[in-house]
């Protein structure tokens, strides 16, 4: 009876990472899941982390998330898991629960960009680059990428200033240096995820989501990630008071009491 009771309180955590990150920005809180009991699967999507893909070899957002795309198709048909997408993987998790709803307990948005079942995903993004001036991306890079014939799009990268006051500002000055040596560039697809459909209904719009709020967010602001809320249905809405971008960073326990708190919410 204690072992059916414990595997029942088990959940499976994908943990799904942002943009010029990868799967080495759950350090912390993967161990902290691990140890009350859960199994967790912390992914590189593709040309992210150690994933051995360039960004010039993505051509479209479904090239970016195939790591994760595979790990869903991978799982049998009664396993269920808990998506967390932190920032542009929220797109990420859309997009696998989309075509995977039935293998989804919950998704979960960590200061991450949502979007609805009624405009094309690009949408969540466009609203945040026409309200982010050319100024607050301070020392990011951004290049057009692909071939002068067929250019694929562009692709940015966080420079330190910006890593350190906007994402990582209540964060560790190591975690920054960590972020400062692993980063790599990304993109967000724009005109791949303009000329996509809405997701549907029946796919990801089934799915129970629950929003996180980073309160302190410099790089998604908080009254953006609540408009983010207000554009779609949410069945949870937690807040981190004390976070910045980088919640799994610089408040690792309290974002793993949430994410169970979460997940106790939700039946196997």
């Amino acid at each position: 009876m204690e072992f059916d009771k414990k595997q029942q309180l088990q959940k499976h955590f994908v943990l799904v990472h942002g943009a010029c990150h990868g799967a080495w920005s759950w350090y912390k809180l993967k161990p902290l899941l691990e140890s009350a009991g859960h199994r967790v699967t912390a992914l590189d999507l593709s040309a992210s982390g150690i994933n051995t893909k360039n960004l010039q070899d993505l051509r479209t957002f479904h090239d970016y998330t195939r790591p994760l795309l595979e790990l869903m198709a991978s799982l049998p048909q009664h396993q269920r898991v808990i998506l967390v997408a932190h920032s542009l993987g929220g797109l990420n998790i859309a997009l696998a629960a989309d075509k995977y709803p039935e293998k989804v307990l919950a998704a979960v948005f960590l200061a991450a960009f949502m979007p609805d079942s009624v405009h094309a995903p690009s949408y969540p993004l466009d609203k945040y680059v026409e309200r982010t001036s050319a100024e607050a991306w301070l020392d990011t890079e951004f290049e057009r990428y692909g071939s002068p014939e067929e250019p694929t799009g562009t692709s940015f990268f966080f420079g330190p200033q910006f890593l350190a006051t906007k994402l990582y500002q209540l964060s560790s000055t190591e975690d920054v240096e960590l972020a400062k040596l692993l980063a790599r560039p990304s993109s967000f697809f724009l005109q791949d995820l303009s000329n996509a459909k809405p997701f549907s209904k029946e796919g990801y719009g089934s799915v129970e989501r629950a929003y996180i709020i980073c309160a302190e967010d410099k790089g998604i602001p908080q009254n953006f990630q609540r408009w983010l809320i207000e554009n779609n249905g949410v069945s949870t809405v937690e807040e981190i008071s004390d976070a910045d971008h980088m919640a799994m960073l610089s408040k690792p326990q309290k974002l793993c009491q949430v994410l169970q708190q979460i997940a106790d919410q939700h039946a196997s």
